[in-house]
């Protein structure tokens, strides 16, 4: 790790990597005494990853965490007890109760897109963000995350080929966690590295130790500051290691003991901690003061969601149907003349058919479909040596005379 960073930025990063792990223990405790509705899913190891690149966004730029991306909410300024009742399905969580885990969104003040259930398509959707700020004169950057396993879905590849050609200003972050659930990196992908599938696409792309909070910083701050100038999206492969199974209920006892020994080795809260000894930038008394810090905030958030009432079953629709009067509005700001960010028309007129394709049949191939390319049509007969090619006469049907046709309608009437 390098010292480039204000002392307070140092210690930023280091607030919301405990922060984001605290919140997570505390919510382990609460699945295990049956208060969490539903499944719960750990981002332990990978909280560098999260902490780093959101803290690289400004306030007015938009991200769509995936759900283990707490700690990227928490820097963009959810409250803990946000994501506690959300968990619980509390009637004062951001959804009153109607989905669990990170499935919220706030559009209007912190400008975060929901999680997406089906991997890969928040980046079309982000992109999409990405593009309005531009049409709106805003400079804004978006942000989403994907998973090793999430990037060999169909809509990760339209996704960042949509991204490419439209220049848009975007950063994805590949999560590299070396399993997609029980599916080893090794078994899904032909490549060392993952970030090389951005190549594809003319998209520049960055590596990085996904446990060094500080690199993964700096990295996600320069692409954010390329993208801001239009330089297009850029991809982060983040190297990591995800320490907990898919969920609660998976032990992962499919990965080696050796490899979790090794991750465990390198625990990036604990790395950070020992860079920031070493440069003298927290001592003792200061990081026991950062554990009281959030101690007691949790218990006062844990207090809350607690106390919070479960969701009235008389409610149980309201917010679920959109009816036109209950949806939520966004309404564009216009930064710019509306004029100077609509298209022109063409100047060419739509033409909608082209003469004789697919029409004309038993015509004796008049009306053939067009040839395309260098196989040559049917109708023309190869050329000989020294000699073009002739195109070959049409058949004459055959004439059928009177008495073919007597003899026809006899055949008929003693059928």
């Amino acid at each position: 790790m390098k010292k480039e960073l204000t002392r307070q930025q140092y210690l930023d990063l280091y607030y919301f990597m405990r922060l984001n792990r605290a919140v997570e223990d505390m919510m382990v405790k609460l699945f295990r005494q049956n208060k969490i509705v539903g499944g719960l899913y750990s981002s332990l190891g990978q909280e560098a990853i999260s902490v780093g690149t959101a803290y690289a966004l400004e306030k007015k730029d938009w991200l769509a965490p995936m759900i283990r991306n707490i700690g990227a909410l928490l820097v963009k300024g959810v409250r803990p007890r946000d994501v506690f009742m959300q968990h619980m399905a509390k009637y004062d969580s951001p959804t009153k109760g109607k989905d669990g885990t990170s499935h919220f969104g706030d559009l209007d003040n912190l400008h975060i897109v929901s999680p997406i259930s089906m991997l890969g398509d928040l980046i079309p959707v982000m992109t999409g963000v990405a593009m309005a700020g531009r049409y709106l004169g805003q400079k804004i950057v978006a942000m989403t995350w994907i998973g090793d396993g999430g990037s060999s879905t169909g809509v990760f590849h339209e996704g960042l080929n949509f991204a490419a050609v439209q220049k848009a200003p975007f950063v994805l972050i590949l999560e590299n966690n070396l399993w997609a659930y029980s599916t080893p990196v090794r078994k899904q992908v032909p490549l060392e590295n993952l970030a090389d599938r951005a190549k594809a696409y003319g998209i520049d792309s960055y590596i990085v130790d996904g446990n060094d909070v500080v690199a993964v910083y700096t990295t996600a701050k320069e692409a954010v500051a390329r993208a801001r100038a239009g330089e297009g999206p850029i991809l982060i492969e983040a190297k990591s290691f995800r320490r907990m199974g898919h969920a609660q209920h998976d032990p992962a006892e499919y990965v080696p003991k050796e490899m979790r020994a090794y991750w465990e080795a390198r625990d990036p809260i604990a790395l950070y901690e020992k860079f920031l000894a070493s440069e003298k930038l927290l001592d003792a008394k200061g990081k026991k003061e950062i554990e009281e810090k959030i101690n007691t905030l949790l218990e006062k958030e844990r207090e809350f969601a607690e106390n919070s009432p479960m969701p009235p079953p008389e409610l149980a629709e309201t917010g679920v149907y959109c009816t036109g009067d209950d949806c939520h509005k966004i309404s564009a700001k216009w930064e710019r003349p509306v004029a100077e960010v609509t298209p022109p028309r063409s100047s060419v007129e739509a033409v909608w058919t082209v003469p004789g394709f697919g029409s004309g049949k038993g015509s004796g191939g008049g009306h053939a479909p067009i040839h395309f390319g260098d196989t040559q049509p049917a109708e023309t007969k190869p050329a000989e040596a020294g000699k073009p090619a002739v195109k070959a006469p049409a058949k004459a049907a055959p004439k059928k005379t009177v008495k073919a046709a007597a003899a026809s309608a006899s055949r008929k009437a003693r059928r």
